[in-house]
């Protein structure tokens, strides 16, 4: 406490105890007691109310210890139990976490972790059931919560992955890692169907590609016969050999598409030699066989990125096949399904006459070299009256859109289109799904429209380099599907003149076991507004079982969905019901039966070591946990750091200080009033 505090209240106790003398002993020669309790009285009222004014503060200086954290990380995946390591790793993982003298030395950090990363906790019984793996995601996970911190991480794996980026290089190399390896590191000889890819879809009467990527564990020559069977009939096969220097294989293989409807395959690898793991000799796929495919002309007299882009995203489906040319190389609309008009001029003339009577869907793209005087005289949708200046558009979500169910992929992240600035007068009947936006304005313009009149449908992108969406889409997703979907579903609505139905309902064909399950359904009411107040029901029914089971259907944004996890590999019918109603959609899919993670024959090493070399950190067995302690009780990078906090806190709390003034008043008064001196 400073020295001038100090004096200020010894200077109260004088004031407090003269100003009580002079009240009642100065010339007042009775000195009953009372007379002193209430001087008393009176003196703790003033010094009170001084010390009050005062505020004596008291400084206390304390010391904290922080110390390093120690991430002690497990996998939970089911593939540790599948070689046999559960009881070894969960050993291992309680050594660690127990051990008095790292605790003394660091803040342990349990975690376990499988698809996702979660803490643990004395209550968590350890399962080993996690369907998927992801190593790299531990390295983001804990990342984020020790941010700025330099600590040592323990990874208990068997180093098997089965999504997410490669994790010898998720983690910083910065922070050391050491792996303890469990289950088997022996190599043994194995043979492996590591990937299959086909297409969702195949058109009858032709032939579909399937890629096969093989993979051979081992030292000795061997030659392994390899097929694909279809409903217990080989539809091929061939022999392919392996050796110590040759460890992988890609097959192309041509299946003829003979069957509409879903066909299944399952792809067989096999020798005569003994193996330890034939569950991953074999992997199952399947294929819907259609007879139809949708023929999309892009048209354009101008070369620009967006063409090549929209072809590409079109084209993922295979479905869909993609012609381009110029208004004069098209000469014969009447085979295509749906006409992308790339910045329409004066050259699409011939284009737009032809389509008078054809009445196919179109598609029609505006930018900076569309000529919208001769667009407005070919189509009285949009009435355009634009400048010659140059303007940027962002991209707007608009989720009252109900003619089908797109989702907001991240729109307003997307880099702005150009066009030309000017005003739009729309028909009564157009449905906007993107608004623009002019920096940070809304306007009511749309950017992406739709429109549907006597079963002719067509679409507006009113802005050039869309290209630059498909790029952010891959920045923001890692991968180009989400907005190659939105495209696909674009097409659809395009390429479909069917009528409008009440209950519209969107799901996979088939699904591999262990992925989600999602249906998604729309319910317009008589309107063709979308109904919020749906009750919408799913009856699943497993075809070779007979059990089923209801789901409610939850409403979303635009839509409503539900997820049928758990469900077991199987062929499922299903039903879904709007209740006021009773419309009805019925369908049905399949589930694949696949285990990611009995794949796996032994444990990584080699890759574990490699994780271990980048950080700068050890490989340790599960015989090694006393030297793994030893290593990190002797890592002097990581010390405790000792924290002083300075803390001011109030001699006496003023809400304590007043309620003893009030009494003291009150006390003083009442003594007074009794003995007669007021």
């Amino acid at each position: 406490m400073p020295t001038n505090t100090i004096l200020l209240i010894l200077l109260s106790v004088l004031v407090a105890g003269g100003l009580s003398y002079i009240q009642y002993f100065y010339k007042n020669k009775n000195s009953a007691t009372h007379t002193k309790i209430v001087a008393a009285l009176r003196f703790v009222s003033i010094f009170g109310l001084l010390l009050l004014l005062i505020n004596p503060i008291i400084s206390k200086n304390t010391f904290e210890d922080t110390k390093t954290p120690l991430a002690v990380v497990l996998d939970n995946s089911a593939s540790i139990k599948d070689l046999k390591a559960n009881i070894d790793a969960q050993k291992v993982f309680e050594q660690l976490i127990s051990n008095k003298d790292l605790q003394e030395k660091y803040t342990i950090q349990p975690y376990l972790f499988d698809k996702e990363v979660v803490a643990y906790t004395d209550n968590d019984t350890l399962q080993f059931n996690g369907k998927q793996s992801n190593i790299g995601k531990v390295a983001k996970t804990l990342g984020s919560i020790n941010k700025n911190t330099l600590y040592p991480t323990v990874l208990i794996t068997d180093g098997n992955q089965t999504e997410g980026e490669d994790y010898t290089f998720a983690f910083p190399t910065t922070h050391k890692v050491y792996p303890v390896v469990v289950g088997d590191t022996t190599q043994y000889l194995d043979l492996k169907i590591t990937q299959v890819n086909a297409n969702k879809y195949a058109f009858l009467k032709n032939k579909f590609p399937v890629e096969v990527f093989l993979q051979y564990n081992g030292t000795k020559p061997i030659t392994a016969n390899f097929s694909i069977i279809a409903n217990g009939t080989t539809v091929n096969k061939s022999s392919v050999s392996f050796s110590s220097t040759k460890k992988s294989e890609v097959l192309q293989v041509l299946l003829p598409a003979e069957k509409i409807g879903l066909q299944v395959y399952t792809a067989k690898i096999e020798s005569n030699t003994t193996e330890k793991n034939l569950y991953n000799n074999t992997k199952r796929f399947a294929v819907e066989v259609i007879d139809q495919r949708t023929e999309i002309a892009i048209i354009s007299s101008i070369n620009h990125p967006d063409i090549g882009a929209l072809k590409r995203s079109i084209e993922t489906n295979a479905q869909r096949k993609v012609t381009l040319g110029s208004p004069n190389q098209i000469t014969d609309l009447s085979k295509f399904n749906v006409l992308v008009l790339y910045q329409p001029n004066a050259d699409f003339r011939k284009i737009y006459e032809a389509n008078k009577s054809l009445k196919i869907n179109t598609f029609t793209i505006t930018g900076l070299a569309t000529d919208f005087n001769f667009l407005n005289q070919q189509q009285n949708t949009i009435n355009f009256k634009m400048s010659s200046q140059k303007e940027d558009y962002l991209a707007v979500f608009d989720t009252n859109f109900n003619l089908f169910a797109p989702e907001n992929i991240g729109f307003e992240t997307f880099p702005p289109l150009e066009n030309p600035f000017g005003a739009f007068v729309l028909q009564d009947n157009v449905s906007v799904l993107l608004k623009s936006k002019i920096r940070n304005v809304e306007t009511e313009d749309p950017l992406l429209c739709f429109t549907e009149n006597l079963g002719k449908r067509n679409a507006f992108l009113l802005g050039e380099n869309s290209w630059k969406w498909r790029a952010k889409s891959f920045v923001n997703k890692n991968s180009f599907e989400i907005y190659d979907q939105f495209i696909d579903k674009t097409i659809q609505f395009l390429a479909s003149n069917d009528a409008k139905k009440n209950l519209i309902v969107s799901h996979e064909r088939f699904y591999n076991s262990g992925e989600p399950v999602e249906i998604t359904a729309q319910f317009f009411n008589k309107n063709y507004e979308f109904d919020e107040k749906a009750r919408l029901s799913i009856v699943v029914t497993n075809k070779k079982t007979k059990q089923s089971k209801t789901y409610d259907l939850l409403k979303s944004t635009n839509s409503y969905k539900v997820n049928l996890d758990g469900l077991l590999a199987g062929t499922y019918s299903f039903t879904v019901k709007e209740l006021n109603s009773n419309t009805s959609y019925t369908s049905g899919f399949e589930i694949l039966d696949f285990d990611i993670e009995k794949q796996f024959v032994n444990a990584d090493l080699a890759k574990l070591k490699q994780l271990a070399a980048q950080t700068s950190g050890k490989t340790f067995t599960k015989n090694q946990v006393e030297a793994l302690i030893k290593q990190l009780l002797n890592a002097n990078e990581y010390q405790t750091i000792q924290k002083a906090i300075h803390k001011k806190t109030p001699l006496i709390e003023w809400y304590w200080l007043l309620i003893i003034i009030a009494l003291s008043l009150a006390t003083e008064w009442f003594l007074r009033k009794w003995n007669g001196l007021l």
